[in-house]
């Protein structure tokens, strides 16, 4: 049987560039999790060149980069969320539990068309 769920998907546009999404938001997570850009790309599944363009639209967004880095080499990279990039990452969450809360009343009243 399958689950309903609502799931909205916000993104945050700057110009004709997506500054921040659902994808962004995760790999954020990823790198405040992990440390570096190579293994937050692999725990989401994506290859290192996606987050690291996906890392440079998200800086090049921004007044103040998201995201800290230090080069590889024998030392390993490093990637670590600044204090900008912190609060930009919670108040996307924040924006995304708003409008869950928001669209609840009419999710429940359309979930009563949907096939059972």
């Amino acid at each position: 049987m399958p689950t309903d769920a609502l799931r909205p998907r916000l993104r945050i546009f700057h110009g004709d560039q997506i500054a921040l999404g659902p994808g962004k938001a995760n790999l954020l997570e990823a790198i405040d999790r992990a440390g570096t850009l190579a293994e937050a790309a692999n725990l989401l599944g994506m290859s290192y060149m996606r987050a690291w363009k996906l890392l440079q639209t998200m800086n090049a967004c921004f007044r103040e980069p998201l995201v800290a880095t230090s080069r590889g080499g024998s030392e390993h990279g490093h990637a670590s969320l600044t204090a900008t990039g912190r609060a930009v990452l919670t108040l996307y969450r924040r924006m995304e539990e708003s409008a869950r809360e928001a669209a609840e009343p009419a999710w429940q009243e359309l979930q009563e068309h949907l096939v059972k």
